[in-house]
């Protein structure tokens, strides 16, 4: 079986959970200051980057890090042209980890507008997406943000993510197409509904050979995206922690059948810079087997 089909299955029906380490450049100041690494540390971008490369490659090469428990992750552009131990890190993450890599290609979000954020404009999409294809990357990620239960701002981030999901897919990778509803809305139900609606409206224009996953908030009603997980264009519906902490986020998944977590802040809550390797592979190993029953539950 060729290595695509084998990461299709994986994804498809593989036990575990997507790794989220796809912080890009306004969030990882943010990331690195969690882990206990403040700005005084670097002067300059590219500074800032090789040390959250360093991060991320502990968070890899950690023992805990294993495909028993972990289908894939998503990476920032800038960690997919980086190497782990003389690999590229899409290289690194499948033939060391057999872990199947995704990249992040959204460039940040809009200003809001009809209770939505849409995406900005991705420049040079094609040409990004012409490099992940030669970095061995299997799919992608983007992100669009519902605040309000406004049906013409949900039809429109639907509509969005799906035309450049459409454009992803035609260069060869499988989109995670993601609509986040802000946890905090306070029409957060019916904002969830507008949405599945506007996905199942979506999804019957895809031809039959069309892939793509689904990246949704953890939903207020239990199971409400079940129905979604059947149909046979989505390869998998994976759940943000959308700003829960670990705990919550995790049994709050829990209560959600065949939904499994791609979480980013839940994943390296806990873990520090000053942490011997001892001490992070403990925390990281406990952090990941959590994630992982609650997403098998």
């Amino acid at each position: 079986m060729e290595k695509r089909d084998l990461q299709l299955n994986r994804m498809h029906s593989g036990k575990g959970f997507i790794a989220a380490l796809d912080q890009s450049g306004g969030s990882t100041p943010k990331a690195l200051s969690q882990y206990g690494v403040n700005e005084s540390s670097y002067s300059n971008e590219e500074e800032m980057y090789t040390l959250v490369h360093d991060m991320r490659t502990r968070i890899i090469k950690s023992p805990a890090f294993d495909s028993d428990y972990i289908l894939g992750a998503i990476l920032f552009e800038n960690t997919m042209d980086r190497k782990i131990d003389g690999q590229w890190t899409a290289d690194y993450l499948w033939e060391k980890k057999n872990i199947v890599p995704f990249l992040k290609v959204d460039k940040g979000l809009a200003d809001l507008a009809n209770g939505v954020q849409l995406m900005k404009p991705i420049a040079n999409l094609d040409e990004m997406l012409t490099h992940a294809v030669e970095r061995n990357v299997f799919g992608t990620k983007m992100r669009s943000v519902i605040k309000e239960a406004n049906t013409e701002g949900i039809r429109e981030v639907v509509a969005q993510q799906f035309t450049v999901g459409l454009q992803i897919f035609k260069k060869g990778l499988v989109p995670i197409i993601e609509p986040e509803v802000d946890i905090y809305s306070a029409d957060k139900e019916k904002s969830e509904e507008i949405l599945k609606e506007e996905i199942k409206k979506q999804l019957r224009l895809l031809d039959k050979d069309v892939k793509v996953m689904l990246k949704l908030s953890i939903p207020t009603v239990n199971d409400f995206y079940s129905e979604l997980m059947s149909d046979p264009h989505v390869v998998r519906v994976v759940a943000l922690s959308g700003g829960y902490g670990q705990d919550e986020a995790n049994l709050k998944l829990s209560q959600n059948h065949g939904l499994i977590a791609s979480f980013s802040r839940a994943l390296s809550e806990g873990l520090s810079a000053g942490q011997s390797d001892a001490e992070f592979d403990t925390k990281i190993g406990k952090t990941i087997k959590e994630i992982y029953t609650a997403s098998i539950t």
